[in-house]
């Protein structure tokens, strides 16, 4: 947003799942781009609960997840804004709530995979090396079925998809 421009009034709420339909087409081209791993409609479907939209006008601008991965952890997942809602405020606020429910599930650390450095950093989020969680905790991670685990930690079989990305966690005081 320049200095110019008035802020466009939106809210962000809990996800219903009607909404499903409208984050998978905003999810596309994201996925195009490389930017976002595609998730399939039933996956959506799935975790609504675990989701977070952005709405101005009944129309949906924004979206992203927490998905809780351990007892203390979780992830920041799927965060996109509509092109034209970029540097609105959108991506701040829907990530000010997931903390906000984070905290309030017990979580002390925040995940993400992103391209989005600047941003995340903005938020309080640092760059992480390899291993982040104990030995005990990452040998049950690794037998989970989620991708998103797998790109926590680091595995051999996900990092062509991961290239380019950044691992970053914050620490919820």
């Amino acid at each position: 947003m320049t200095d110019r421009q008035a802020p466009r009034p939106f809210s962000v709420r809990p996800a219903r799942s009607d909404d499903m339909v409208g984050i998978h087409a905003m999810l596309e081209p994201y996925v195009q781009r490389g930017i976002l791993l595609g998730k399939d409609i039933v996956v959506l479907y799935e975790a609504t609960q675990q989701f977070l939209v952005a709405e101005a006008d009944g129309e949906l601008i924004g979206c992203g997840a927490l998905h809780v991965m351990w007892e203390d952890l979780g992830e920041v997942r799927t965060l996109l804004v509509s092109d034209d809602w970029v540097r609105h405020g959108v991506g701040r606020a829907i990530v000010e709530q997931l903390e906000a429910n984070a905290r309030a599930l017990g979580l002390t650390r925040l995940f993400c995979l992103t391209f989005e450095v600047d941003f995340f950093t903005r938020r309080g989020f640092e760059p992480i090396g390899e291993q982040v969680v104990d030995p005990d905790v990452y040998s049950q991670l690794v037998r989970s079925p989620d991708a998103g685990i797998h790109e926590f930690l680091d595995l051999a079989h996900v990092k062509p998809n991961t290239l380019g990305n950044t691992r970053m966690l914050k620490r919820l005081v």
